[in-house]
């Protein structure tokens, strides 16, 4: 290999760490939970999208290991060729119908999906109007597709109406409004009610990536147009967060539209079938989401706490209802700092910086699960008390 270009390599590499931007991972030995071990440090857990706690959950485990004597262990095939079984579509017709649509298509990760959604169902005489803090799946999904694409300012409903009223200038046959349900890094709702009423004055469709909702936010877990009592047309959304926290994605909505994303969609047709094992957790994730209002209560509680708590200690916090409780801090460096020095006080985040954030603000994620208990966020708050003090954020 070219030694020019391996030394450019590696002086991009050291101005990321130069800027405090270089991302470390620790080696996790025990399962997922709302305590795990790194190494042989036993620590609380406040950074991972197990949101109810099913990411080590007994029955998703048992239902995992009992399928492979069934079904195998992998499909060594997409789905088109000899790589659909029973139990896949078992697992769209499950979700399809929790999530009040016609008909679902599961992908390898909802970042496929998203990647697949747009191209096969728009072209250049369309539109979409995304926001701009949308997740960077969108992003990429939408340079794919030749539709004429526009951005709104976050949640900003007149920027939106705006946007909508170019695309019907310019003549645009088909608009399609991409929103998240969740803003992830800030644990923001979109407006769903507002963008649902501007979708329909101006005969526009709405797609929701609702990745860090569907499980546990709505009443019966179903996500985020059901916490708002909306309905959407397009629904993307995950079976690696609260559904499990394992692999694989998924579209849901109308029949036609994922009649031609089984024809069409690059993801789905280029890649190998979820393996037997994730598909029959998914199911069973499903079934104790169904019947998980307990998980959902105590999801919620812990976050109230939670969020109190850090309020009551000073910190800078993002407002919101939402298990994401984002602490501020600024600075790549500080929120790096603090996240090393909260390990060592025994509780495990994350900082978040640029890229994934913008410049200057910086932030420890923090978010809740439904495992953790009363006693794991006392102790993680006398440890967010203490290491906010050294540094100098809270006094």
């Amino acid at each position: 290999m070219s030694t020019d270009f391996l030394t450019d390599i590696s002086k991009t590499l050291e101005e990321i760490k130069a800027d405090g931007l270089y991302k470390r991972e620790r080696m996790i030995t025990s399962p997922q939970g709302g305590e795990i071990r790194v190494g042989d440090v036993e620590v609380i857990n406040l950074c991972a999208n197990n949101y109810l706690g099913l990411a080590d959950h007994p029955d998703l485990i048992s239902a995992a290991r009992g399928v492979m004597d069934d079904k195998g262990f992998g499909m060594a095939s997409v789905r088109f060729i000899c790589g659909t079984q029973d139990i896949h579509r078992e697992l769209e017709q499950r979700l399809a119908k929790f999530l009040g649509k016609d008909d679902a298509i599961l992908f390898a990760a909802c970042f496929d999906a998203n990647g697949g959604l747009f191209e096969p169902l728009l072209g250049p005489e369309d539109a979409i109007i995304s926001d701009s803090l949308n997740h960077a799946s969108i992003i990429d999904g939408i340079r794919l597709c030749k539709a004429k694409r526009y951005r709104y300012l976050n949640s900003d409903m007149n920027d939106l109406e705006a946007w909508l009223k170019q695309a019907r200038e310019d003549g645009a046959r088909h608009i399609m409004i991409a929103t998240d349900g969740v803003f992830s890094m800030d644990g923001y709702l979109a407006k769903l009610p507002e963008i649902r009423a501007l979708a329909d004055k101006y005969d526009a469709i709405v797609m929701v990536d609702d990745c860090h909702a569907t499980g546990f936010m709505g009443a019966t877990g179903a996500g985020t147009p059901e916490h708002f009592g909306v309905d959407v047309d397009i629904v993307t959304g995950t079976l690696g967060k609260a559904l499990g926290g394992a692999i694989g994605g998924y579209i849901a909505g109308p029949q036609p539209v994922i009649d031609l994303l089984r024809q069409r969609a690059r993801p789905y047709l280029f890649s190998n079938s979820l393996p037997p094992s994730i598909v029959a957790a998914g199911l069973e994730a499903i079934r104790l989401v169904e019947e998980g209002n307990d998980l959902r209560a105590q999801l919620f509680e812990n976050a109230r706490y939670w969020r109190a708590g850090l309020e009551k200690l000073g910190f800078d916090l993002l407002p919101g209802e939402h298990p994401i409780i984002p602490v501020m801090l600024g600075e790549a460096q500080l929120a790096q700092d603090m996240a090393s020095r909260l390990f060592d006080e025994g509780v495990y985040v994350s900082g978040f910086f640029f890229p994934v954030v913008p410049r200057g603000q910086a932030r420890i994620r923090t978010q809740m699960n439904a495992a953790l208990t009363r006693d794991d966020l006392d102790r993680a708050l006398a440890a967010f008390g203490k290491v906010g003090k050294e540094l100098g954020i809270v006094s």
